[in-house]
């Protein structure tokens, strides 16, 4: 069988090493002269900065591609035992991610506390429900709006208001096999035990895992050769690059939602605007020099008034001294459109308003077309179709992140060898 991949993000380099696995003949396309999508790392003024996702979990996808990848010494490992924080009020307040900060937190009321008693007596999601309503009817209102809802919508820079369940949080329940009460599940997983993957990332960025993914399939991805377009051929596509084409009989789209469609639109026009549709959020991301000294993993704003969305506290997470890395005008395009100095300013500011700290700028960068927002053009996933031998890996069409993708490009590679 013979497989072209275009894209070799993180879901393009998983579908390229797993398909390999199979025995199949692979040929993937890149249009930059670097693999690895979003995860770019970069080093300034001596630190080591994350362009994209700034650190992962130590999950089994992960830890079995570190052996077969003969990372296991580059490994750095983070710090769990920190809390998270939430900007409300004026002041930072911890989010209740342990049994004792949901005791002591004073980001929720003791009636807000209470209200978590109630969730085992609701159901489930209901058809289009929203985020914001779910969390609201399971949760109570205070929990909704202070605590779950900004901690999940903010990874999307979408209000949860504004995201349908069954199309974003309803996949991560679903994935972890949560049916009924979540507090319930909760608590078993805290009776049994069950140990979280340890956060980790390389003492030289997150992009030493995609760079020795591609160093072990080198032969088959072509860097710098974007995809020109894709036509079907009787039973085969063809794919065309400037240097040349490739007949496959099975191409498997990793691209972001734009790129998909416009390459879709000559093998299918219908499926080409439907995924025309889905919606991204553009974000800027701000490396930031401080002395702060505080102890946590980081701080989402609740607070109206920010650009700020969240801050990674690197410094202290991952002993990357001194490097705070700032989330700025998430789908906001004026501001984002400014001058990187101007993003850079603003998010350094805002950075010394939440902590009291001065901030320097290390790096200023806006990530475009930036995160699926999963929000209500999602529901147009229902009407997608695609024609036999063409195939999606993409995170608009299942789970963001790293350790998401990884899972994704091998249940692809696993689609495909069935068929």
């Amino acid at each position: 069988m013979t497989v072209a991949v275009i894209g070799a993000g993180m879901s393009g380099l998983s579908t390229t090493h797993f398909l390999a696995e199979q025995g199949a003949e692979v040929r993937t396309f890149e249009a930059s002269d670097e693999p690895g999508g979003i995860v770019r790392s970069t080093t300034v003024e001596g630190h080591v900065l994350e362009r994209g996702p700034q650190r992962l979990r130590l999950s089994k996808p992960v830890e079995s591609l570190v052996e077969t990848l003969d990372l296991r010494d580059e490994l750095r490992f983070g710090d769990d035992d920190q809390p998270l924080f939430a900007y409300d009020d004026g002041q930072l307040r911890r989010m209740p991610l342990s049994v004792r900060d949901a005791i002591t937190t004073d980001l929720l009321s003791w009636r807000g506390k209470a209200r978590v008693l109630l969730e085992p007596l609701t159901g489930g999601a209901k058809p289009n429900e929203t985020v914001e309503a779910y969390l609201t009817r399971k949760f109570g209102h205070e929990v909704a709006t202070r605590f779950a809802g900004p901690l999940y919508s903010g990874l999307y820079g979408t209000d949860a208001d504004d995201m349908y369940v069954e199309y974003s949080l309803g996949k991560a329940l679903d994935r972890f096999g949560v049916e009924g009460s979540l507090l319930v599940f909760m608590l078993k997983k805290l009776l049994q035990g069950t140990e979280t993957p340890p956060i980790v990332s390389f003492e030289d960025g997150l992009q030493t895992l995609p760079e020795a993914m591609y160093a072990a399939h080198e032969e088959s991805i072509d860097l710098e050769t974007p995809v020109t377009g894709v036509e079907r051929d009787g039973e085969d596509y063809l794919v065309h690059t400037e240097d040349g084409t490739e007949r496959a009989e099975t191409v498997v789209f990793t691209t972001p939602a734009p790129t998909t469609a416009a390459l879709l639109e000559d093998v299918d026009s219908e499926a080409a605007e439907t995924v025309s549709q889905f919606a991204y959020n553009p974000i800027g991301v701000v490396h930031l020099r401080s002395d702060f000294d505080g102890t946590g993993h980081g701080f989402h704003i609740i607070d109206d008034g920010f650009k700020t969305d969240g801050s990674t506290w690197n410094h202290s997470m991952l002993g990357r001294d001194g490097v705070f890395t700032s989330y700025v005008g998430s789908g906001d395009s004026e501001f984002l459109d400014a001058d990187p100095a101007v993003i850079g300013r603003r998010a350094a500011e805002e950075f010394e308003t939440v902590t009291g700290a001065a901030a320097t700028v290390l790096d200023a960068a806006v990530l475009r077309p930036g995160m699926p927002a999963y929000d209500r053009s999602w529901a147009a996933l229902d009407e997608l179709s695609l024609p036999d031998g063409i195939e999606i890996c993409a995170s608009f069409m299942s789970r963001a992140g790293i350790v998401g993708r990884i899972d994704g490009g091998k249940r692809t590679a696993a689609t495909i060898a069935e068929e």
